[in-house]
């Protein structure tokens, strides 16, 4: 091939590429599936929908419920195994009230009374990229591990009549774009409120808005205690600017905290990859909630940490406790408490500390936490577990010593609590 024919077919290649691009630009269903694509990563569809080592979005993760254990399905476009054969009605239908094509009932694990609140271009524009953008994937959905009696799923819908608002999300009459477009997100595909809100005896939500009492007050779920995100100025978001909201929601800590547990997978896959306008308007709804009034009870006023230089307490912290303290922690979080924000997380008035539920704090110092990974760039600094060099009693010991320091003043944890939750992560990874 002579120069001149390479430099055509070079030209005839450049121009084929600039016409695809062009014509990508200007079909609409291309920009409905970066749309869709985009929508799916602030609903982190990803994260319950794909198994540790299977293809995406098919489906296979195991979840626990009172009941049992349910396994997520496939919602590829695989037209016999996933939902490739769905209408953009049977997907509407799937997504905001919870049922299948076929007429079955989903678990309400899946968050479909957060769901219901996504308006209908959004619907529509995550059907676009789920059919066109999601590459099929050929996976069996697994049975639930539940006894048969327990497996029916007639009662859901009861279940639904009672509990499920199908009303989509209407702007707040009052309240500014950037107020409601966070609503939108914090209460609807972002679905908050499925872990940082508590759940009655039939596990429901005990509030989807700030409406009622108890809205993202913080909640036990999967061995974790899933963060207060009011305003209350101990256990939740009072002491936060909006920015640091928006930091925490984009890198995983600030100051204040850093993340952990289910948290990390929210972080690495969903809001991280979000607009920063969409991030602000987060912050901004978040920041608008009054303290939960079962949280904001009985709390401590807040004190600022710059009045702690040395642990202090309103009783004596167990002399064991700062001693395995001066081993196991001290190194990374300091003598005062304080760590080396935002790269570990300080100890001095970090709200995850203050909470009456200690289950947190007791899973990551047993088990470590994820990594964090901003922009392809994971976390130096990730919590280790514990868990092989320290007893149920030297764990209870630390925490305790740490509950009642520089400023903190929380409950002291029990060997018996951590006996436990060692005996249920135990054996929640062995069922993996």
């Amino acid at each position: 091939m002579n120069v001149s024919t390479f430099r055509g077919v070079c030209a005839s290649i450049l121009s084929l590429l600039a016409f695809t691009a062009s014509a990508q630009s200007q079909d609409p269903n291309y920009q409905l599936v970066e749309r869709g694509e985009y929508l799916s990563r602030v609903g982190n569809c990803a994260a319950c929908h794909t198994a540790p080592g299977g293809a995406p979005l098919a489906g296979g993760l195991p979840m626990a419920l009172p009941m049992g254990r349910i396994f997520s399905t496939n919602i590829t476009p695989d037209p016999v195994t996933g939902i490739g054969k769905y209408t953009e009605q049977d997907f509407s239908r799937a997504l905001r009230e919870g049922v299948a094509k076929d007429g079955h009932n989903l678990y309400p694990a899946m968050p479909y009374t957060s769901f219901a609140k996504v308006n209908d271009a959004d619907v529509h524009a995550l059907y676009v990229y789920f059919m066109h953008g999601v590459r099929p994937a050929q996976k069996n959905n697994r049975q639930p591990d539940i006894s048969p009696l327990l497996a029916i799923r007639w009662p859901i819908k009861i279940w639904n009549a009672i509990f499920l608002d199908s009303k989509v999300y209407e702007p707040v009459s009052g309240r500014d774009a950037r107020w409601n477009r966070g609503a939108y997100l914090v209460q609807g595909l972002g679905h908050c409120g499925a872990c940082h809100t508590a759940r009655g005896v039939a596990h429901q939500e005990l509030a989807l808005d700030g409406s009622r009492a108890g809205f993202l007050g913080g909640a036990l779920i999967d061995n974790w205690y899933a963060s207060d995100l009011t305003g209350d100025s101990n256990t939740g978001l009072g002491q936060w600017t909006e920015e640091e909201v928006s930091e925490f929601l984009k890198r995983g800590s600030n100051r204040h905290a850093t993340s952990f547990g289910s948290m990390v997978e929210v972080i690495n896959q969903s809001t991280q990859g979000m607009t920063d306008a969409d991030v602000a308007a987060m912050a901004h709804y978040l920041k608008s909630l009054p303290p939960a009034r079962d949280s904001a009870e009985g709390r401590a006023v807040y004190i600022s940490q710059s009045a702690f230089a040395s642990p202090t307490s309103d009783r004596t912290p167990v002399q064991s406790g700062k001693g395995l303290y001066a081993i196991y922690c001290l190194q990374c979080h300091g003598a005062d408490g304080k760590g080396v924000a935002p790269l570990i997380a300080p100890l001095q008035r970090n709200p995850n500390l203050l909470e009456t539920d200690a289950s947190s704090l007791i899973n990551v110092s047993l088990n470590g936490t994820g990594r964090v990974v901003i922009q392809g760039v994971p976390a130096a600094y990730p919590m280790p577990s514990f868990g092989a060099v320290m007893s149920d009693h030297d764990i209870a010991e630390v925490l305790t010593y740490i509950r009642g320091s520089w400023g903190n003043h929380a409950d002291a944890v029990g060997e018996r609590s951590v006996a436990l939750m060692r005996n249920r992560t135990k054996s929640a990874a062995e069922q993996e």
